[in-house]
């Protein structure tokens, strides 16, 4: 029997996407995170999965200031010697095409930085977080209590930073949580171990769209 606390509620679940930009997941770009393009096609059938079942889905994204104002003490010194990275409204900020519902979005940076969220589709939205958990600083919490959530599953850049920080903010608030593996870039065994200690379960992407529907698994798989 499993534990009714921390088992995922299909039908009050939310898609976190964390920081999934050009400039961190591009082979060569400026703040190039190996893993994270790899990544994308498994993000991308998890979007169309709780796209299809009509699921909320956020984006959380960084922008960084030219003058280094906005960006943690640890990359502040280099953003301020002129190092590009997330600048608002440059291309390396935006959001992966693949991920997108349309191409042709692009971020509402005066919007996101105001601290609201960009609405992209009709369950889907992009959100500016200004360290690396996704609840710091943010509406997210309030966002995803009126939209009736209780679980929330976690993939994107670079699981040491933004992917923990954003899962150990979500237990603190007594979030159920999934960490799709294969959709999540820098992971590694002592994580999985540390992640089942608190919680957390973790599944690859199948796993993940299976549950939220067969007929939604058949579809997408059929897609590849």
């Amino acid at each position: 029997m499993g534990d009714e606390y921390i088992t995922p509620d299909r039908k009050h679940s939310a898609l976190l996407i964390i920081d999934v930009q050009r400039d961190f997941t591009l082979i060569g770009a400026v703040a190039e995170i190996p893993g994270t393009l790899t990544s994308v096609q498994y993000i991308k059938r998890l979007v169309q999965g709780y796209r299809e079942v009509g699921l909320p889905i956020v984006h959380v994204i960084r922008l960084y200031s030219k003058d280094g104002s906005s960006v943690d003490l640890c990359r502040r010194k280099v953003i301020e010697n002129g190092k590009q990275l997330v600048i608002p409204g440059s291309d390396g900020a935006e959001l992966m095409d693949e991920l997108k519902p349309s191409p042709h979005i692009r971020l509402n940076s005066k919007l996101l930085l105001s601290g609201n969220l960009q609405q992209i589709g009709s369950m889907e939205w992009i959100m500016y977080k200004p360290r690396w958990g996704a609840f710091y600083n943010t509406k997210l919490e309030m966002h995803l209590q009126n939209l009736d959530v209780n679980t929330v599953v976690v993939c994107g850049c670079n699981f040491p930073n933004c992917p923990r920080t954003t899962i150990y903010e979500a237990s603190e608030r007594d979030y159920r949580i999934v960490l799709a593996t294969d959709a999540t870039s820098v992971l590694y065994d002592r994580a999985l171990l540390e992640l089942k200690n608190i919680g957390v379960l973790v599944m690859n992407t199948d796993e993940c769209i299976a549950s939220l529907g067969a007929s939604s698994y058949s579809k997408i798989q059929d897609i590849q």
